[in-house]
């Protein structure tokens, strides 16, 4: 079966209302109930809980306390490379952004000014710059950290739709990432501008970040934008900036010349947290 045939059947799903739902589902504190959820999700997606803070399943009030759990002190050091991997997950793509095209599964192809709400003067910095996406799976840690030192200037909610965002849908969805509901953060750094994208999808409840919570619900028609560049909110290396509840994709933008993605990436490579993802080239 192509992969456009497997994904049709999502183009008619209520896919909100299965997303609603599955949020009511993540938030529920039900003892017992609760706890058997997360044992069924731990083993059914190989889920190390050894890795986590806190490995009791029973102790987890609702299944998103879980799902969010933060991970021991040393399960994940911070190279003292440049640019750091910001997340666990796998590279679906990488590489350099084409005149304003970033390239998302073979045959499609999506643009810096879609993925960003429609501003053309913030895509433009990274008209032919460098872009990761990368895909959260379920077993994957959902915390969301910096990849380097960076200073908020904006933060930009972009409605669309909730399709899934595993490899299949990638190849089978055009424009995907730049069609899904999507948080847009924008940050200085010493190596120049980038952008952070948390990408919506299929079940995902809400995304928050660590200067706002939670961004969504509730869910607009219409573009909605913060801006910070008078607050100050300074983040480190490593540090959380935000969290999925329930799993998605990161997609980030770097301008042209201002880092090197690591040589032993590849695409469907898997990655983790803290791990080098690139240098700087001006710095």
């Amino acid at each position: 079966m192509s992969d456009r045939l497997a994904v049709l059947p999502q183009y008619f799903l209520p896919k909100y209302l299965l997303t609603a739902f599955a949020g009511l589902v993540a938030n529920d504190r039900g003892g017992k109930r609760t706890t058997r959820l997360i044992n069924w999700f731990v083993k059914k997606y190989n889920v190390n809980m050894q890795e986590a803070a806190n490995p009791d399943t029973a102790s987890y009030a609702s299944f998103n306390e879980f799902f969010t759990r933060p991970l021991r002190t040393d399960a994940r050091p911070i190279s003292s490379a440049k640019y750091v991997c910001p997340v666990d997950g796998a590279i679906s793509e990488f590489g350099n952004i084409a005149a304003g095209q970033i390239f998302q599964a073979k045959g499609h192809y999506f643009s810096t000014t879609a993925l960003v709400g429609g501003d053309a003067s913030l895509a433009e910095k990274y008209h032919d710059g460098q872009f990761a996406n990368i895909y959260l799976s379920p077993r994957d840690y959902h915390r969301i950290h910096m990849p380097c030192d960076g200073r908020l200037t904006r933060m930009i909610y972009v409605p669309g739709e909730l399709f899934s965002v595993n490899p299949t849908t990638a190849r089978g969805v055009p424009g995907l990432f730049a069609r899904n509901e999507r948080v847009v953060c924008v940050f200085d750094s010493a190596y120049g501008e980038f952008v952070l994208v948390l990408v919506g999808a299929t079940i995902v409840g809400s995304m928050q970040t660590a200067w706002h919570g939670i961004v969504n619900p509730p869910r607009s028609k219409n573009v909605r934008e913060w801006h910070y560049a008078d607050q100050h909110i300074h983040l480190k290396k490593g540090e959380e900036m935000g969290r999925f509840l329930l799993g998605s994709t990161v997609v980030m933008l770097f301008g042209k010349g201002s880092m090197q993605f690591n040589q032993d990436w590849q695409a469907a490579g898997a990655v983790r947290l803290g791990e080098p993802m690139g240098a700087a080239i001006n710095n």
